[in-house]
């Protein structure tokens, strides 16, 4: 019972040290959409993780650094933590790794009478790609773009991206799925207009990496985690994602 006590009261003191000062995290530059000091709030996963905090009370001062650089010093401890990473064995043995912040499996949007798949790039040569200007496309897609292959239009939002379909100035986007439906229903158009891939490009989970020789590493994990399933539960999640792609 005694030891039982001592545990509670350590990881009350460590979540009281938590709570009383901003968690300093750090991420890298031009990783658009999820980060990027230049884009709005700093990112759409920058968003995400300020928001989560936020559902705890808790308030975080984020650095911008290289990306191996930030990587290196947030493995040290010297950061309580980064983001956005997909996980690896070689990571989960320095970190633990939060909920995810966001699932990316990246569909191919076009109109219906014209429908691609990703397994069939070749007949997505000559096309119009819309792609908002600063994102970062799949691999396979830019690489066709470098060759000549794809024209790439570049407006400011996803949701722009809906409309130059329909005017025919474009011949599809490629997002993941609930972030290209919101693009499509914040067009105004009907959701038969257009077709969403069967496909997907190679997908992967991004998250909140904590490292592992952090004092509080498990009490700042737990509590991020709660702060992002509120944020889910609440419906404010999905507002995030509403108010990126305009």
């Amino acid at each position: 019972m005694l030891q039982r006590q001592i545990l509670l009261c350590l990881l009350l003191v460590c979540a009281l040290e938590i709570q009383a000062g901003d968690l300093h995290l750090v991420t890298g530059d031009d990783y658009a959409p999820f980060t990027g000091r230049h884009l709005p709030g700093g990112g759409l996963l920058t968003q995400v993780v300020v928001a989560a905090l936020a559902e705890e009370q808790q308030t975080a001062r984020l650095d911008w650094r290289p990306w191996m650089r930030g990587y290196r010093m947030a493995q040290a401890a010297e950061y309580d933590g980064t983001f956005p990473y997909i996980r690896t064995p070689e990571r989960e043995a320095d970190f633990l790794y939060s909920e995810p912040l966001y699932r990316v499996q990246q569909h191919i949007f076009s109109r219906s009478d014209e429908t691609y798949e990703p397994e069939q790039l070749s007949a997505l040569r000559g096309k119009r790609f819309c792609y908002p200007l600063g994102w970062q496309p799949p691999k396979a897609l830019q690489e066709m773009v470098e060759r000549g292959e794809l024209t790439r239009h570049e407006p400011s939002g996803l949701d722009e991206c809906a409309r130059l379909l329909l005017l025919r100035r474009d011949d599809f986007f490629v997002a993941d799925a609930r972030l290209g439906e919101t693009s499509l229903q914040l067009s105004g158009a009907a959701r038969d207009q257009f077709h969403r891939s069967e496909g997907i490009f190679p997908s992967n989970a991004l998250h909140l990496l904590i490292p592992r020789r952090h004092p509080q590493a498990h009490v700042l994990l737990n509590e991020f985690n709660r702060g992002l399933a509120s944020l889910h539960s609440s419906g404010r999640y999905q507002k995030l994602l509403e108010q990126f792609v305009q």
